[in-house]
């Protein structure tokens, strides 16, 4: 928000300063970010007209001029361009100090120049410097500038939070000022106009909570072609705003003072009658701009006998707009909700004033206001004669005024300290806020136009933000920690960051939304959320994996000549389960990405690059945290590696996938070396069973090793869950040792060597008990597998 610092002193009656002010602003929560002094010193720089300009006889871009500086003629050497006869200017008489430069008699090209003609720039009062500062024709010639523009002055920019959409205007901005400096906001002349003629527009509502309330009224007579006057033009320039002509800045004017966006339309370009309802698709309307916009059903749009005529709380339409031979105005002051306005501008590219108020909220109890304000204003400047406010309402829809308890008691405990009752009624008094007393503190009320009030808490917030957080006393906390001991039945994420770590592998943290595109590429997009305001295309929907976010890291280090590159990443990822409006499921996953060699570079071992294996390896010393088993079958999944990837399981249920990434991926991806990489569900690596003491046998372990010869199809996976069922309780564990598959076996098998280690926690295993086991286990092989011994 920038405006006009004695704007904000019309309102509100402060001896501050301006660092004073700026100071206060900013300790109250609106963040002053710039401050930009105009007109600081200006003395000496007068209204004068020049009354004749012609030609210097020795420069081609110099004129020479004869300037009425009120009571005198002075003779100016000017290069301004449009320096002309009549034209009305600043003149910086002898001796004044603009800028770094003093004002003396000098002799230009042989011709006596007695003072400066000026531009904008050059006083200090807007950065145009392309030509003299034009003053309006009615200027009082020889009278001080700083007089006639209102200068000194400063424009002041707010840092706003969108919770304190009331302050989008010099009125709401006021009501803080006065709270904050124990002074009182000016009341507002905005008495209802008299109507003087009969002529009015019908307006109708049919956009329901969208546009609860909209107002209009005619006013006939007016004459368009009146300048804006100098101070409200002044004002606008202040606050950012390009004048534009009187009856468009007018309701400039209004939106900034008070908050309330308007809209000007030509009384005589209308039918009749005027109302709100949803936008058909395919409609277009032509902006003010001059660009033409099709619409649907998620825009608001106001209509004149059903034909659309503005974009309801952004932009009216070039069709209807009023210009200089407007004779008859149609006012509009509505309100429309932020949900029927939010992102709307964004969509066709615009940003207007108007939008971004609506889009945080404005009163709904402020149009009336509005409309009367700026009809005593047309008034005023371009007369005319008035006809009555017509409104239409959907009372349902409009927001009352609530009444929130405040407690003493509870403000204390919160605050810290104790604030007199006498300064708590001043403050919310100041603000705008009914208050009154009860037994236990206050009943407050709250105007329409501070929304953001809604519970205790924020009328605790407003007292002590004026009241001043720098006045709240530093203490220590007191009372009673309670320590909450962590689940034996759980890993902390925290001890799956540590074991990664140790597996020399780096953390990263990407971003929770992804390019709808790349889920696609890897084929996991369904059941993606997309975003209803992303902040790019590039980042439209919820992530349903980690991987591709991750993978896409490390291929940016890749790019950037990282030969090994092993990363992880913990996070959630979001997925729509049944109905496109039913809400994502959010759930906890690990993941890493590996690439490059499978050690770093050493003397004392060979290189080679990393393979599932290794992979596969980090995620079973992962799981042993939890004293989870995993197991592995042959995966399907579209972007893993055929016969390099396996789904993870871990009793029996699936929980993730381990592989390598298919090459078809791959090129999409543009990674020119292989990744191996796993995704789990975090819950499958944190739950593990209580811990329970047992006792450690007394008895001796046999170990008996088998090599079998198993058909190439048969995963070990498959093989290992038989042998564990064969052998029964006396196994202690199995362990593979050897693959082997070449000369000496048969096509199509290969022979793996496996250690079985047998224990009995009562006695010591004899022969006879070994032996069992062992022909149990070589038979369920051939039985379920069709693996023999090895001869």
């Amino acid at each position: 928000m920038k405006f006009s610092e004695n704007w904000l002193r019309q309102h509100v009656k402060t001896d501050a300063t301006r660092e004073q002010l700026a100071a206060t602003l900013t300790a109250i929560g609106l963040e002053v970010e710039d401050i930009t002094p105009l007109g600081e010193a200006l003395d000496g720089v007068v209204v004068a007209r020049i009354v004749s300009a012609e030609k210097h006889p020795e420069a081609d871009r110099l004129q020479v001029c004869q300037v009425d500086a009120g009571g005198q003629t002075l003779q100016i050497v000017c290069g301004a361009p449009n320096a002309r006869a009549g034209l009305i200017a600043p003149l910086a008489t002898i001796g004044t100090t603009v800028g770094a430069l003093t004002i003396k008699a000098a002799k230009l090209r042989g011709v006596e120049s007695n003072g400066m003609l000026c531009s904008a720039r050059e006083l200090g009062i807007d950065a145009d410097a392309a030509g003299l500062l034009e003053l309006p024709a009615d200027a009082p010639v020889g009278a001080p500038l700083a007089q006639y523009l209102g200068l000194p002055d400063a424009t002041l920019e707010l840092k706003l939070t969108p919770n304190r959409a009331d302050c989008f205007s010099v009125r709401g901005i006021a009501f803080d000022v006065a709270a904050a400096f124990g002074s009182g906001v000016v009341e507002l002349d905005a008495a209802p106009v008299v109507a003087e003629s009969s002529a009015r527009l019908a307006v109708t509502l049919d956009a329901g909570a969208d546009a609860p309330r909209y107002l209009g009224r005619v006013i006939e007579g007016v004459d368009a072609t009146r300048p804006t006057p100098v101070w409200m033009a002044e004002r606008l320039r202040r606050s950012g705003i390009r004048p534009v002509s009187f009856l468009v800045d007018v309701t400039q004017y209004v939106m900034l003072e008070l908050g309330q966006p308007m809209h000007a339309f030509d009384r005589d370009l209308l039918t009749g009658p005027v109302g709100v309802r949803r936008a058909r698709k395919g409609e277009t309307l032509t902006l003010l701009d001059g660009r033409e916009v099709t619409l649907d059903e998620q825009f608001l749009a106001v209509t004149d006998a059903d034909r659309v005529v503005a974009l309801a709380g952004v932009m009216g339409g070039l069709d209807t707009r009023v210009t200089d031979g407007t004779r008859s105005v149609f006012l509009e002051s509505a309100h429309f909700a932020p949900d029927a306005i939010i992102g709307r501008s964004r969509r066709l590219g615009l940003h207007t004033e108007a939008a971004h108020r609506f889009e945080r909220g404005v009163d709904p109890g402020l149009p009336r206001t509005a409309i009367e304000y700026a009809t005593r204003l047309i008034l005023d400047v371009a007369g005319g004669r008035p006809g009555p406010v017509v409104a239409a309402e959907v009372d349902e829809y409009l927001a009352r005024p609530r009444t929130i308890a405040l407690r003493r008691a509870r403000m204390a405990r919160v605050l810290g300290l104790h604030i007199a009752d006498a300064e708590v009624e001043r403050i919310l008094r100041a603000l705008g806020l009914e208050v009154a007393s009860d037994a236990e503190g206050w009943q407050v009320t709250a105007p329409t136009r501070r929304f953001d009030l809604a519970i205790e808490e924020d009328l605790i917030e407003e007292v002590v933000r004026i009241h001043g957080y720098d006045r709240v006393p530093t203490t220590l906390p007191g009372g009673a920690t309670r320590i909450a001991a962590p689940s034996e039945t759980r890993i902390a994420e925290a001890e799956l960051r540590r074991q990664m770590v140790a597996r020399d592998c780096l953390e990263t943290v990407n971003f929770a939304f992804v390019d709808a595109a790349l889920l696609g590429a890897w084929q996991v997009d369904a059941g993606s959320v997309p975003l209803a305001n992303p902040l790019s295309t590039e980042l439209g929907v919820m992530r349903t994996a980690l991987l591709p976010g991750l993978v896409a890291s490390l291929g940016r280090n890749l790019a950037r000549q990282q030969d090994r590159v092993r990363l992880f990443e913990i996070g959630k990822v979001f997925a729509r389960a049944g109905a496109d409006k039913a809400a994502p499921v959010e759930t906890l996953r690990v993941a890493a990405a590996v690439s490059g060699d499978a050690r770093v570079e050493q003397w004392g071992d060979s290189s080679r690059p990393v393979d599932y294996f290794d992979l596969k390896g980090d995620l079973e010393a992962l799981a042993a945290l939890a004293g989870a088993r995993l197991t592995f079958q042959r995966s399907d999944a579209p972007h893993g590696h055929p016969g390099r990837s396996a789904d993870v399981c871990r009793d029996g249920v699936r929980v993730g996938w381990v592989g390598e990434l298919h090459p078809r991926l791959r090129r999409a991806l543009d990674l020119d070396v292989p990744v191996v990489a796993f995704e789990l569900n975090a819950s499958a690596l944190q739950e593990r069973p209580l811990p329970r003491v047992a006792a450690l046998s007394k008895f001796p372990s046999v170990r008996r090793d088998l090599a079998i010869v198993a058909p190439e199809a048969v995963a070990w996976a498959a093989l290992e869950s038989t042998v564990r069922a064969a052998a029964g309780p006396l196994l202690a564990e199995v362990v593979l040792f050897d693959r082997y598959a070449g000369q000496g076996v048969e096509s199509g098998f290969r022979s793996l060597a496996m250690g079985l280690i047998l224990q009995e926690l009562s006695r010591t295993l004899t022969d006879r008990d070994v032996d069992s086991v062992v022909a149990d286990v070589v038979a369920a092989l051939a039985r379920e597998h069709g693996a023999k011994i090895r001869g």
